[in-house]
């Protein structure tokens, strides 16, 4: 398993790119949807909801449980994946391409987001 050297991570095990005009594109890593399993629902934030970092904005349901999405940033959403909520398995299947979950205007970062490196050691691959 490899986490992409140019995305930075939360220890909630959600992705967040580089900005492109101020917006950051966030998933979940490839870790986090094995862990889930077969991810079958996603309730994603809806376009003008504004997410605070480290609290929950959605939640995905997989074959093996629920699980609470956390925002890494604070800001507004400004898209959500449309065909995650259509097709959930891109989730597990492409979780750092077409997988992605929405993207937010980001306000503030925050100072403890890992870099790849530095999240393959605290997720332990």
């Amino acid at each position: 398993m490899s986490n992409p050297q140019q995305l930075r991570y939360s220890k909630e095990h959600e992705w967040l790119s580089a900005f492109e005009d101020g917006v950051a594109t966030i998933g979940i890593t490839e870790y986090a949807a094995n862990a889930l399993g077969d991810v079958v629902y996603a309730q994603l934030p809806e376009v003008g909801d504004t997410v605070t970092a480290g609290e929950t904005c959605g939640e995905l349901e997989s074959t093996k449980s629920v699980s609470d999405l956390y925002s890494p940033v604070t800001g507004e959403v400004t898209a959500a994946n449309q065909d995650v909520v259509d097709d959930p398995s891109l989730v597990n299947s492409a979780p750092f391409e077409g997988g992605w979950l929405f993207k937010v205007r980001v306000a503030e970062e925050p100072a403890d987001l890992l870099s790849a490196d530095e999240y393959t050691a605290f997720s332990g691959n």
